[in-house]
């Protein structure tokens, strides 16, 4: 087995974990929201919890998703998915620090102690984590995206990755304007960039590695 289709290989593995981790991290996200009773609820566990392992589950093989790319591009594009790896590696490293952050504390800590540090450790807008995985998921992510879609065209389900790719890059960047204005509903625009479209993204992608191997 030659380089490139070594590569080709370990991005179509990588590619298929990550839309599966992605398509569970959904049907517990939406579990979450019908046992609420009203929306101003947070979600509780034990999906909150799954939620919150699942990110940091996902976050490596969005990072090896990337390498994968980074390789089987070609040498003109390598600028693209060099700067998409930076990109996705840091964002991974925040939100792996975040929710590790989350967990350790939501189960060490007493409640009446973690309600003291809601402005620091709660998804509760606006608070310190919150601005954090924010900035992971609706800055870097779509910059690690939007990066490295020019190097898919070649052919229809190329172009095809590509343009969900852009699509997805630009919801979750619009995300992040709801920071500014203090509006989470905006915010949540950039979830359905990188939560609902993204997993979608990764299996053409490994579809497309699949071809190759």
């Amino acid at each position: 087995m030659n380089t490139n289709k070594n590569y080709a290989q370990i991005g179509k593995i990588t590619c298929w974990i990550t839309f599966t981790i992605g398509i569970v991290y959904l049907i517990v996200t939406i579990l979450g929201l019908f046992s609420l009773k009203s929306k101003e609820e947070p979600i509780g566990d034990p999906y909150f919890t799954l939620m919150e392992l699942l990110t940091i589950l996902i976050a490596p093989f969005l990072v090896l998703n990337m390498i994968a790319i980074h390789y089987h591009a070609s040498k003109k594009h390598k600028i693209n998915t060099l700067f998409a790896l930076c990109s996705m590696s840091i964002m991974a490293a925040i939100t792996t620090s975040v929710h590790f952050t989350i967990i350790m504390l939501s189960h060490q800590l007493e409640t009446p102690i973690m309600n003291d540090l809601t402005l620091f450790f709660s998804f509760k807008w606006p608070s310190v984590v919150y601005i954090l995985d924010i900035v992971a998921w609706d800055w870097f992510f779509p910059i690690a995206f939007l990066a490295a879609a020019p190097i898919f065209n070649n052919g229809s389900k190329e172009k095809t990755i590509r343009m969900l790719m852009i699509i997805s890059g630009i919801l979750s960047l619009i995300g992040i304007i709801g920071m500014p204005l203090g509006n989470m509903d905006i915010r949540n625009i950039g979830i359905i960039g990188y939560a609902v479209i993204a997993p979608f993204v990764f299996l053409l992608i490994g579809m497309n590695f699949n071809r190759k191997v």
